[in-house]
């Protein structure tokens, strides 16, 4: 039987090179048995042993993988999968208890998709203008679902669970966490809007805050300082009129908030025109990524309720509180641990997995040029040479002027000669001879 729970009696120096690359501070391993089971998840360094000893073998490069030679009988503890859904960002966490164990983030590419449907719509368009021949209208026969939320949105959500699905396929999940509400619009735009406190207790004023550190990028409006304590300043002074709605809000350091004062915003940066109309412009900048958090809440967590484990929520106030008692930096991993009721928190881990969702490329065999006329003719064939547009190759190229190791996506063609997108730029002319697969296409591209 396979021990998973012992880390005694590991020697890192008679650890190979080959399995180097997991540090003591990266993500745990997660372990299947040979029933394709979860087990536990274990520290880099015992997964380096069971490899080493010829107990484990390598099961899936992203998430890291290892599956066991002999089945497992022991009963693995029950984990919880945190989330932090974010507009450009979803944060993923597990934790063991109240122990991080790993944790990932989550790229969308939602602006990406609405970007080629506004195209796909102007070409459209523009095709029917320049043909006379009548069309009928078709605007009353389009009813939309139920629950339909536009492509862009809709991506937001289905990538998250395919993750979440991913994280219970390889490990013991027992529970999912989300932060269900993060802005409140309606407290935003109208703060006046009840008679009494929105909000009482500690977490009163959160999430305005919050919205407003991400809007003004966690600096001063005036002078850019970071790193200090910033306030709530109003733009125009209530003293003048000024209201608390969300557009006249923004924020200061201290000595930029006394020496402004009670003064009109034109007339205290009346020699810095360029800062005031940045300032001006960026004010009304609309509420777009937190009414996209909104707009997908609901549908993730419906999703998730039908994955048949319990889902809990939390607001996104409180996890900034926790994060703040906690004393932990801003980042989405860490935003997503601290999501719900968060007591303490014990991080293992500083290295979280940086998913990038890449999508599958495209069925289209005509492509065309920005007016919609064809401009060239794309195979039907995806697989060359055994390797596929999207898989995550190692090329050691031992001769020629590109010697090296290069590892990252690989771009292919017919004729064999492969380009390498790398963390340092894209390596073109590699001959598909010196590719060795890493991670088969999924439609996501890895990295730390």
């Amino acid at each position: 039987m396979v021990s998973l729970t012992s880390l005694d009696n590991i020697d890192e120096a008679n650890i190979t090179q080959k399995w180097r690359p997991f540090s003591f501070m990266s993500n745990y391993v997660f372990v299947i048995d040979t029933d394709k089971k979860p087990c536990d998840p274990v520290h880099p360094a015992q997964a380096r042993l069971l490899l080493n000893q010829k107990k484990a073998a390598v099961f899936r490069r992203f998430p890291f993988t290892i599956i066991l030679k002999e089945k497992q009988v022991e009963e693995p503890k029950p984990l919880t999968v945190k989330i932090d859904p974010g507009s450009k960002t979803t944060g993923l966490s597990i934790l063991s208890g109240e122990t991080v164990i790993w944790g990932a983030e989550l790229s969308h590419r939602g602006q990406q998709i609405k970007s080629a449907l506004d195209s796909r719509r102007a070409i459209r368009r523009g095709r029917r203008n320049r043909k006379t021949r009548y069309r009928p209208a078709r605007f009353l026969n389009r009813k939309k679902p139920d629950g339909w939320l536009a492509p862009s949105l809709q991506h937001r959500v289905e990538t998250t669970l395919t993750w979440v699905n991913k994280l219970i396929r390889y490990c013991p999940v027992a529970s999912i966490a989300q932060e269900l509400v993060r802005f409140d619009l309606q407290k935003m735009e109208n703060p006046e809007i009840s008679g009494v406190k929105y909000q009482q207790g500690e977490l009163q004023g959160y999430e305005v805050r919050e919205y407003l550190l991400e809007k003004w990028n966690r600096q001063c409006s005036y002078c850019g300082a970071k790193d200090v304590p910033l306030q709530v300043e109003h733009i125009q002074p209530r003293a003048k009129g000024g209201t608390d709605r969300i557009s006249n809000l923004c924020l200061a350091c201290e000595p930029c908030n006394t020496r402004k004062g009670t003064q009109d915003i034109k007339d205290f940066l009346s020699g810095k025109p360029d800062l005031l109309s940045r300032i001006l412009k960026q004010a009304k900048t609309r509420l777009k990524d937190a009414a996209a958090v909104n707009s997908t809440r609901w549908a993730l967590f419906n999703a998730l309720k039908r994955t048949g484990l319990p889902v809990t929520t939390g607001s996104g106030g409180q996890t900034k509180f926790n994060r703040t008692r906690l004393g932990l930096p801003k980042t989405h991993w860490l935003d997503a641990a601290c999501v719900g009721n968060t007591p303490t928190l014990h991080v293992l881990t500083n290295q979280p997995l940086l998913i990038k969702t890449a999508g599958h490329g495209t069925r289209q065999v005509c492509g065309t040029n920005k007016f919609g006329f064809p401009t060239r003719h794309k195979s039907r064939v995806q697989i060359y040479k055994g390797f596929q547009t999207g898989d995550i190759v190692q090329a050691i190229v031992t001769t020629g002027k590109k010697i090296g190791v290069y590892c990252g996506r690989v771009l292919c063609r017919a004729s064999g000669s492969f380009d390498v997108a790398t963390k340092t730029g894209r390596v073109a002319g590699i001959s598909h001879k010196y590719c060795q697969p890493i991670h088969k296409k999924d439609g996501y591209g890895y990295g730390y």
